[in-house]
């Protein structure tokens, strides 16, 4: 694998984040001409394993995530991020899957299979709720994106709402681009066709202040350098485009 397409090594392996709470990085996969490279969210839940956005299948990680439990529930958090969660519910068909709100009619649109799943809303299962809070994103046109909030470890749990790409890692035009775009380390935010395709603003608004209010340590990204300290005030920063 080409150094540009590997930004985040070891891929395919948990890196702890906090208690119970870790996350592996992925190979990359296409998107928009540009190969993105993915990230999972692992959080321990009475034993039980709570997966985050789920990355390609691999052998070696799966051991490593049997260590710590069995796998307990597979999360789709937006209409993007489904595209592994049908591998991984054949693997484990006793998850229960829970994707977030137009992922099944994205997936139709693109051909690509999802298995049978319960639709993601700001309340979380009672499977986990005693340990992860959770909030629907709403007034995009389509990318309605479901936050999460790991209590315990004081780490939220983002998808696309958030993209921090390093320019040191990415190569000059890629930076450029992505400076262009919004998404540039260290000003990191909601890429720029996303923040122009909100038709509510004020709808997010009042969902991202709610999640300021949690007074997040941590923010965890699927796409670039996530915020391991001074999460609140990154978040902050990250969203004044919604003139918070």
């Amino acid at each position: 694998m080409a150094k540009s397409e590997n930004l985040y090594p070891p891929l395919n392996t948990l890196k702890p984040v906090g208690p119970d709470i870790w996350l592996a990085d992925g190979p990359p996969v296409p998107f928009y001409g540009i190969k993105f490279p993915t990230r999972m969210t692992v959080v321990r839940v009475d034993g039980k394993l709570w997966v985050h956005s789920p990355i390609a299948i691999d052998e070696g990680l799966l051991d490593e995530m049997a260590a710590l439990g069995p796998i307990g529930w597979l999360i789709a958090p937006n209409p993007i991020h489904y595209v592994s969660l049908n591998a991984w519910h054949k693997r484990f068909p006793g998850a229960a899957v829970l994707a977030a709100p137009g992922v099944k009619e994205r997936a139709r649109k693109f051909n690509v299979p999802v298995p049978p799943h319960e639709i993601l809303t700001d309340d979380a299962p009672e499977g986990y709720a005693n340990a992860i809070r959770q909030r629907v994103v709403k007034g995009h046109r389509f990318l309605h994106e479901v936050v999460f909030f790991h209590e315990s470890s004081k780490t939220l749990i983002l998808t696309d709402l958030i993209e921090n790409f390093e320019a040191e890692k990415v190569g000059k035009v890629k930076a450029f681009l992505m400076r262009m775009a919004g998404i540039l380390d260290p000003d990191g935010k909601a890429p720029a066709d996303m923040r122009a395709s909100f038709k509510s603003k004020k709808k997010a608004r009042a969902v991202i202040r709610e999640v300021i209010g949690w007074a997040p340590e941590k923010v965890i990204l699927s796409h670039g350098r996530w915020y391991s300290e001074n999460g609140t005030e990154e978040l902050k920063r990250a969203f004044r485009w919604l003139r918070l």
